[in-house]
């Protein structure tokens, strides 16, 4: 019997490829006199290219970036707080995030968060998505101290959400972070389809946010 989901956030309920491409248009518009001298097609690739779809942190990007095109007059910690603090303002969800979410909460299943990143800035995002109220817990890997594939944060989340892990389905766009780890501590993981990786050993595939309480209520008959 499932009585819980819980989902990753970016690449599974946040379109972060998405939003990442609005935030870094707007920001390369705010800061032209400082960028200017790079095409903003430039500047946008690169920013993508060193950021592997959220792996590496932005510290790192912006750095790369200062040296890279010999960006003056801001420093890559102005860079940095401009990100901390704008993103949340350009982020944009799947289709269906909110209907998906609807649904299985009329079915009274459970729903959790466990992602990795820094906790207020992911909280913010969750936040500008009006998703937060959806959830029963949010386990976010900064606040505490594990992150995913790890198999204690997934059995944290279980016990925030006092259920057995194998009474709860994990959704995530990485396949060995979230499905496998997820299967690794017994519970059930789908997989939501994207372009990075093939051929995923999940026990379920989705490419819309709608096909989960789909595979739930099948779960659960």
């Amino acid at each position: 019997m499932i009585k819980a989901v819980l989902f990753d956030l970016d690449g599974t309920l946040l379109d972060r490829d998405a939003s990442v491409l609005k935030f870094i248009d707007k920001q390369y518009e705010k800061l032209i006199r400082y960028v200017g001298h790079i095409s903003k097609e430039k500047y946008i690739s690169s920013f993508i290219e060193l950021d592997c779809h959220g792996y590496v942190w932005k510290d790192k990007v912006y750095q790369q970036m200062m040296e890279e095109f010999r960006i003056i007059d801001i420093t890559w910690k102005e860079l940095l707080e401009d990100y901390l603090e704008h993103f949340k303002n350009n982020c944009v969800s799947f289709p269906n995030l909110i209907k998906t979410l609807e649904m299985l909460k009329k079915k009274s299943i459970k729903l959790g968060i466990i992602t990795n990143g820094r906790g207020q800035f992911q909280l913010d995002n969750i936040m500008a998505l009006s998703i937060e109220k959806y959830f029963d817990t949010i386990v976010v890997s900064e606040w505490e101290g594990l992150k995913k594939p790890d198999a204690r944060i997934f059995e944290r989340a279980a016990v925030k959400l006092n259920i057995k892990t194998n009474e709860c389905a994990f959704v995530g766009d990485h396949p060995a972070n979230d499905v496998k780890a997820a299967q690794n501590v017994g519970m059930i993981g789908i997989w939501k389809e994207n372009d990075q990786w093939k051929n995923i050993n999940a026990d379920y595939i989705i490419n819309d946010l709608t096909e989960i309480p789909i595979i739930i209520e099948k779960l659960n008959t």
